[in-house]
């Protein structure tokens, strides 16, 4: 379902987070429209937190601590990086409306991001939304090699130990298929996100925010989840 929002103010966080319980997320076509319309698409992408793979090389740029890997501390900075032009993307969905609402999410602490920093200089990160024990990755930005894919491992590592049972990724791209993700029919997903909206919530600042947490101790988590 892609259907336009011709009036895109009447969406509030709330509006979104249920949204987003029903399966389906906002866009823009471009920075510079001022409207958003509504997806849900046929087939979702989905990383399964216990079929997560981490490439031999990839592990031991985490495990080396290349980056300094952080959680809510440049949310707003992080939604930047995601907007800038990217190899193979001159063009960002993420308009100011974007901006708005999942800055208001995450003021609700309903969205999050991870940062990943060289020399205190932000180099990578992703952000999403949390529900129940549903997280929905929106976006990330890498501009060091391999920042975004540390902050995923990151993040993985952190859904793992806070309880969440579905990574929704929205679509699945060559990247993300290293790392497991997979297609699902929208039934399918349906039924995933329903359970995992339901009941007791994860928690996704079980592991701590205030320090940094290691990459070996984010491999060691997803190891034993594996």
């Amino acid at each position: 379902m892609n259907s336009r929002d011709s009036a895109s103010s009447e969406i509030t966080p709330e509006v979104l987070l249920r949204a987003y319980a029903c399966g389906i997320f906002p866009m823009a076509e471009s920075a510079d429209d001022p409207s958003l319309f509504w997806v849900e698409p046929e087939l979702r992408g989905v990383i399964p937190l216990e079929g997560f793979r981490v490439a031999s090389r990839l592990a031991r740029t985490v495990r080396s601590d290349a980056f300094t890997v952080t959680v809510n501390q440049a949310f707003k900075a992080v939604m930047d990086g995601c907007a800038e032009p990217q190899p193979g993307r001159e063009d960002t969905w993420i308009n100011r409306r974007i901006r708005e609402l999942y800055s208001g999410l995450y003021a609700m602490g309903h969205c999050h991001s991870v940062e990943c920093w060289q020399q205190g200089e932000l180099v990578g990160g992703l952000y999403g939304v949390s529900l129940g024990r549903a997280f929905f990755g929106e976006s990330m930005f890498h501009r060091t090699r391999d920042a975004s894919k540390v902050a995923l491992v990151h993040l993985v590592a952190r859904l793992i130990a806070g309880g969440f049972e579905l990574l929704d990724t929205q679509y699945v791209t060559e990247h993300l298929k290293t790392f497991g993700a997979v297609e699902i029919p929208r039934r399918r997903y349906t039924v995933l996100l329903e359970k995992a909206i339901t009941g007791q919530p994860a928690n996704f600042v079980r592991l701590p925010v205030d320090r940094p947490i290691s990459g070996a101790e984010a491999l060691g988590i997803i190891a034993e989840r594996g």
